[in-house]
């Protein structure tokens, strides 16, 4: 038995923050009901990548999902979520506001027919607001933060992620208010919530004292490549043999370590050095001293010495050298999981692991549709059911 066992999630969202929120709980047992419109599908079934016919990134976002085609939009696809949602404990959504509401499917709805539903609601903007009804994705979330505004050199463009990264972090952020409200709803005996996520907000949260920054101080933060405005020396730099590590100096004792390993120790006794911020401020100069000393040496080197000094380094990866470091290995951080078409497949495990219910692949995304029999059928529509509705295209 893993951690959510007996948990049921109705997955009505596309893309990726909502449906990655899904695939979490997936991954710790919840029993995830993937919809799908009939003759659509995921957008994300033809995101990126395919092999032998099978899209990669829908093959891990859909893992762990039973998948059913619904068209939510007819009265007769509504009637039958309802059905479904009934005795579902949370529903994952990501439409426009007002959407379910136009199909007759709004949270005041189904928490009618089941007042213990939980419906998590993932938009770029949020359920108000002036520009609630705008159509969005994370790339523009990302922008609106603020994050493509510190990203990147000071003097090229804003810059985006090559990644989901507002996505992702949605989707983290959405899987820890279900459980949030689940908790609510189940240690105080109470009705289910609503959560209203706007994929910008996480965002603005990731970004750290920003707000309070500009807020206290009026400072807008600018962008510095990938310096920091808190401490120095914190970069990538290049080894002799050229390959790249990153250097991070939070701490004010591995900040000292370094600059005695480079051999500039006498740096430690300007008056600047005593904080991060005048570090930060004299950038030029540490890096300089750090940033000479490893392109005289090369990995191994630079590497074997910062952990002799206990100072924070890492090796700057692509995904073949995660594949062969030897602590990703160790962790099986990207595990091995079953394809019936594909056989073995690589891909990230669960997120994290647990004591006695870990988290597991039980199997990869599955066709779609390849589960509307069985969970139709499990709400009462028998075989001539089924095959009326698919003939009105409504599975």
């Amino acid at each position: 038995m893993t951690a959510l066992t007996g948990l049921t999630v109705v997955d009505a969202s596309t893309l990726f923050a909502g449906p990655l929120a899904a695939t979490i709980l997936g991954d710790y047992g919840a029993d995830v009901v993937k919809i799908e419109h009939p003759a659509k599908g995921d957008p994300a079934r033809g995101h990126g990548p395919a092999k032998d016919g099978v899209p990669l990134w829908w093959t891990m976002l859909g893992r762990n999902k039973r998948t059913v085609t619904l068209d939510l939009g007819h009265a007769e696809g509504a009637a039958v979520a309802r059905a479904l949602l009934k005795t579902a404990d949370v529903l994952i959504e990501n439409f426009r506001p007002g959407t379910l509401e136009r199909w007759g499917l709004g949270p005041d709805v189904l928490q009618r027919d089941n007042p213990k539903l939980v419906v998590a609601r993932v938009t770029t903007y949020g359920q108000s607001g002036p520009y609630s009804h705008r159509p969005g994705f994370g790339t523009l979330a990302e922008a609106m933060s603020g994050f493509a505004a510190i990203t990147g050199e000071p003097d090229g463009p804003p810059t985006l992620p090559p990644f989901g990264l507002a996505d992702g972090i949605s989707a983290l952020t959405c899987a820890q208010a279900i459980m949030t409200a689940l908790y609510e709803r189940d240690v105080r005996d109470q009705p289910g919530q609503v959560i209203d996520l706007a994929i910008v907000e996480p965002m603005l949260t990731v970004l750290g004292m920003q707000a309070m920054v500009y807020d206290q101080l009026g400072v807008v933060q600018r962008r510095t490549g990938n310096r920091s405005v808190n401490n120095a020396p914190r970069n990538t730099y290049r080894t002799a043999d050229g390959r790249w590590v990153a250097i991070s100096t939070s701490a004010q004792a591995v900040a000292e370590r370094v600059l005695k390993l480079v051999g500039r120790p006498e740096l430690i006794e300007e008056p600047w050095f005593a904080t991060g911020a005048g570090r930060a401020g004299h950038a030029d100069v540490l890096d300089e001293a750090v940033g000479g000393w490893i392109r005289e040496r090369d990995l191994a080197e630079v590497t074997a010495a910062f952990e002799g000094a206990q100072a924070a380094i890492a090796p700057v990866y692509d995904i073949a050298d995660v594949f062969e470091d030897p602590q990703f290995r160790a962790r099986d951080s990207v595990t091995t999981a079953h394809d019936p078409v594909l056989g073995p497949v690589r891909m990230p495990g669960p997120l994290y692991r647990m004591s006695r219910t870990p988290g597991r692949i039980r199997w990869t995304g599955r066709e779609r549709g390849a589960d509307t029999d069985d969970v139709l059928a499990g709400l009462g529509y028998d075989e001539e059911a089924r095959a009326a509705m698919r003939e009105r295209g409504v599975i």
